[in-house]
C-alpha cells in the first residue's frame, strides 16, 4: 500500500491546516417523549483538509502522480496524522478531480482532502 507523499521539507501539510472528527449518533424519539440514542458507526470519522502553497514543480508533479495512481477517490493509502503522529492505514482522497495552479517558479498551489475509510 502506498503512503501519502511528503514535501521536500518532509512535511505532509502546511499551516494553517484543518482536521475534523465526526461522530454519527442517531436519536429515535418515541410518542411518550422518551428518546433512544445509538451510534450509526463506532469509531469517529477523521478528515484532513490539506492546502499546499509555494510548491515547486517537482512537488506538484509528485502530488499529481499520487492522485493519478490512486485514481482519485478510488484508491487507498496510509496517512500519518501530523498532529499526533498516528498512522491511519486505510485512507482515501475525497475528490475525483485534481486542481493545481502554478503562478510562477516555486509558487504552485493545490488542495486535497484525505478521509479515513470505514472498515
Amino acid at each position: 500500500m502506498t503512503s501519502f507523499p511528503t514535501l521536500k521539507t518532509a512535511a505532509v501539510i502546511q499551516y494553517p491546516a484543518t482536521r475534523s472528527v465526526q461522530h454519527s449518533n442517531q436519536v429515535i424519539r418515541f410518542l411518550d417523549g422518551s428518546e433512544q440514542r445509538y451510534r450509526a458507526f463506532g469509531p469517529p470519522l477523521r478528515r484532513w483538509n490539506i492546502r499546499l502553497e509555494l510548491l515547486d514543480e517537482s512537488e506538484l508533479a509528485a502530488l499529481e502522480a499520487f492522485f493519478t495512481a490512486n485514481q482519485g477517490s478510488y484508491g487507498s493509502f496510509s496517512f500519518v496524522d501530523p498532529w499526533d503522529g498516528v498512522e491511519y492505514p486505510d485512507c482515501s482522497l475525497e475528490q475525483d478531480h485534481f486542481e493545481l495552479q502554478l503562478a510562477g517558479e516555486m509558487r504552485g498551489t493545490t488542495s486535497l482532502t484525505v478521509k479515513e475509510n470505514r472498515i
